[in-house]
């Protein structure tokens, strides 16, 4: 299985010509797209999802479906129709012949209580058996196995300490840093891989955006 990173928090699977993509947001490269029928989304901030590319995507791909938490999932059905999904906390499916099981259910907290949305995160497994698990904007900890984080290493809602806790909590075999966009990329992006390097307690390295590794 093959993992493509792009710019802040979208990520790509491919695994025997089938291709996934989770949460492309406003910055998402439009590459990103290129051949994906089937794509995740963790909750309803623009960093994660852009409706109106959404609906581009599925002008060009009538087969294009999607998969997201309400309320988000109800404004992209008024956009894509019934190629939408409303997922919730336990639901497990089938995308792109990936399992997808998804946890979680709320965002993480910036200031008293907000945002207070919804958010999914989603445990990705292909043909390879090891899970890919993508938290969205949340540090929730599941109950699986984790072959493969993808963990958050900065934001609005981000403490680094919680964030190495966090990858410390779910004791994956490998790690790569996603929601990277606020970070600059000379200074900031390398001091935090300092850290994850240094102590998550497991195996992390940083994806260029547009590069790939095998899992």
């Amino acid at each position: 299985m093959e993992l493509i990173k792009f710019t802040h928090a979208c990520v790509r699977l491919h695994d025997g010509g089938r291709s996934l993509l989770l949460d492309p947001g406003v910055w998402t490269e439009p590459e990103a797209y290129e051949g994906v029928e089937d794509v995740l989304v963790t909750h309803e901030h623009f960093d994660h999802v852009h409706p109106e590319t959404l609906a581009a995507a599925a002008r060009r791909n009538s087969a294009l479906r999607v998969w997201a938490p309400d309320p988000i999932a109800s404004e992209l059905r008024d956009l894509l129709g019934d190629t939408v999904t409303t997922v919730t906390t336990g639901d497990g499916f089938e995308a792109a012949g990936f399992s997808v099981n998804v946890v979680g259910g709320a965002h993480a907290e910036i200031y008293e209580g907000l945002p207070g949305c919804a958010n999914v995160g989603y445990l990705v497994t292909g043909s390879t058996g090891g899970a890919v698990y993508h938290p969205g904007d949340s540090l929730f900890v599941p109950e699986a196995d984790v072959e493969t984080l993808l963990v958050p290493v900065s934001a609005p809602w981000f403490k680094l300490s919680e964030g190495l806790d966090f990858a410390r909590a779910v004791k994956p075999a490998r790690a790569y840093p996603i929601h990277d966009r606020m970070l600059s990329e000379d200074i900031g992006q390398p001091g935090a891989d300092r850290w994850f390097e240094m102590k998550a307690n497991t195996q992390y390295a940083r994806i260029p955006v547009g590069g790939s590794v095998e899992l």
